[in-house]
């Protein structure tokens, strides 16, 4: 088991206006739609957990660019693009791949992170690879890749009460006891992208994968 003390000796990340040229860069998307009216909705828990990062991160200086709200930084060593498509959940793949052509950044410096109706609410889950199991955002990456290799971080929303279509379930907002819950959860991502930029995958699957929860 990790010490999770170890974010004790991260060192402060820094503003965009720092020379990038030769740094590694990493791409970091959350999926969602854009619009007022689906700002609180399940599917969007992409979007929210990367303003959650950008905030962690003191990350300024919001632009479009490649059909994306972007935003850049410095962690250590690492470029940060931090992303939200502004194309639709169903068409992500257009501006995802949009942007690695733009800052030519190849298939394994990016990492998605999205929804998943297949996980309980309250689970998150990182993986390397892996397929779309439904979620159209992440088939529309997948389509426009032409790969299934990249790193995703799922976030459970768990799966719709009786018959609902699940469509209709994830353009719903979350419930009140969930909103009470979704910090807790974003601070957990967060701790997860970070040991991620640091020590990679595997350490941070093995560390925060599964549940999450307030004592946590």
């Amino acid at each position: 088991m990790i010490d999770k003390n170890i974010f004790n000796l991260f060192k402060k990340p820094v503003s965009e206006e720092t020379n990038f040229s030769s740094e590694k860069i990493i791409l970091i998307a959350g999926l969602g739609n854009p619009g007022k009216q689906y700002a609180g909705n399940r599917h969007n828990v992409g979007f929210m957990a990367v303003d959650h990062i950008i905030d962690k991160l003191n990350f300024t200086g919001k632009k479009i660019k490649s059909k994306s709200i972007v935003v850049e930084g410095r962690y250590n060593k690492l470029r940060i693009i931090i992303s939200k498509p502004q194309t639709f959940m169903n068409l992500s793949g257009d501006a995802i791949v949009s942007l690695m052509k733009f800052f030519k950044i190849p298939t394994e410096q990016i990492l998605i992170i999205h929804d998943d109706i297949d996980l309980p609410f309250g689970v998150i889950r990182l993986r390397p690879s892996g397929g779309a199991g439904g979620q159209k955002g992440l088939s529309s990456i997948i389509n426009r890749l032409g790969t299934k290799e990249f790193a995703r971080l799922r976030i459970g929303v768990g799966r719709p009460p009786g018959n609902m279509d699940p469509a209709d379930y994830v353009l719903k907002d979350f419930s009140k006891i969930e909103r009470e819950e979704l910090p807790f959860i974003f601070d957990s991502i967060y701790k997860m992208v970070i040991t991620y930029l640091d020590f990679g995958l595997e350490t941070a699957m093995n560390l925060y994968n599964g549940n999450v929860t307030k004592e946590e």
